[in-house]
């Protein structure tokens, strides 16, 4: 909550420069920087906290310490070299999406879904997968980032001018999310309590 709360009130800075006469200062010298539009860097914010937020999830429900030490190492390998990858491109970081930390992110999810998947077809919980909300919740997320994820590969075709590709990006994005959020409801009051079987 820390961080969320920290990556809204940074990203919102915009708006106090403008709002508080206070900080119109500021906003003359905001001017010619990197951070006087500030759409890609906070959206990567997202991007690196939802992965690891997502990994430290899994990790507290997987039982198996192997797939456990797996879910550990990769997060770290990812925030590392996502941090590196970030400080050498820089000028992508303010300008563009960030596609490499989108997909290394979506492989480290597909990661922790595909354990936790393995895990529960080796025990006894298959018996009542269906019951289960972290079930449920891999399943839709398990769509959810294959979808968004395989968008990112016709960004290069991405074009203001192209309304037919604008509209069927926005209702991709716009389904996918209803799909997930409405499973993530329907899970949390249709699925029973997690108990030890």
């Amino acid at each position: 909550m820390i961080y969320v709360a920290f990556v809204d009130f940074i990203g919102s800075y915009p708006t106090y420069v403008i709002e508080y006469q206070q900080l119109h200062g500021l906003r003359d010298y905001l001017k010619e920087t990197s951070f006087s539009r500030n759409y890609w860097w906070i959206t990567t914010f997202w991007n690196l906290g939802g992965v690891l937020f997502m990994s430290y999830y899994y990790y507290k429900i997987l039982l198996n310490s192997n797939f456990k030490k797996i879910v550990k190492y990769v997060c770290f390998i990812f925030l590392l070299s996502s941090t590196t990858y970030i400080s050498q491109n820089l000028d992508s970081f303010f300008n563009s999406q960030l596609k490499f930390v989108n997909i290394f992110g979506a492989l480290v999810i597909l990661n922790c879904i595909s354990l936790y998947f393995i895990e529960i077809l080796n025990s006894d919980k298959i018996l009542v997968f269906y019951k289960s909300l972290n079930s449920i919740v891999s399943i839709a997320m398990f769509l959810w980032w294959l979808i968004i994820t395989s968008l990112l590969f016709y960004e290069v075709y991405f074009s203001a001018y192209d309304i037919g590709y604008l509209n069927l990006r926005s209702n991709v994005y716009l389904f996918s999310n209803l799909f997930m959020y409405l499973t993530f409801s329907l899970a949390l009051i249709w699925c029973d309590p997690e108990q030890e079987i």
